[in-house]
């Protein structure tokens, strides 16, 4: 099992967090894949996620808080699923000396998960 974050929109309106697993063999429809780089020491104040989106660490360590106050660490390797489209969001910083680079895999709006 892979190692997911997911951040979500709560029944309360507010951003929230869980860990899950992604089984193997397991597939779902995206309409774009992109790839992005930050410079390390930055940091992103308060936002909601754009989109349902993977957002998958390829290097660069961060701290991700929601406006309760959840946090979490985001490493190289781990993936995020950015599901708090709408609410209150959450902010991120990187705490390492690296730059934050990363794919994101924007998902089909409401894509069924299928068994591969």
């Amino acid at each position: 099992m892979i190692r997911c974050i997911h951040l979500f929109t709560g029944s309360d309106g507010r951003s929230h967090v869980e860990e899950i697993e992604l089984p193997p063999g397991h597939l779902q429809s995206a309409k774009a894949v992109h790839v992005e780089e930050t410079a390390a020491g930055s940091a992103l104040d308060w936002h909601v996620a754009p989109c349902r989106q993977y957002v998958i660490t390829l290097s660069g360590t961060l701290e991700f808080t929601t406006r309760d106050g959840e946090t979490f660490i985001l490493k190289p390797g781990e993936v995020l699923l950015a599901a708090d489209t709408i609410g209150s969001g959450h902010r991120w910083r990187l705490i390492d000396d690296q730059p934050w680079r990363r794919m994101y895999v924007e998902l089909a709006d409401e894509a069924p998960a299928k068994a591969g």
